[in-house]
């Protein structure tokens, strides 16, 4: 699988971004994690799944991500 990111096949596992529907590697992930906004994104992620809205896009992805 590759990072929608930064584009590497990561052997090991992916997992979506809290900030928009892309599929990251960890190594993302924790960029994503350090970011600011990374709670917010995942209170109004959490706030439309309890709503039923399992499709929600994220609150969009940041630049510097």
């Amino acid at each position: 699988m590759n990072c929608d990111r930064c584009h590497t096949e990561s052997p090991r596992f992916t997992k979506m971004s809290f900030f928009n529907m892309d599929t990251i590697c960890p190594e993302c992930e924790e960029k994503e994690k350090a970011h600011p906004q990374y709670e917010e994104a995942r209170r109004v992620e959490r706030e439309e799944c309890l709503k039923g809205n399992m499709n929600y896009p994220g609150i969009g992805k940041p630049a510097e991500l």
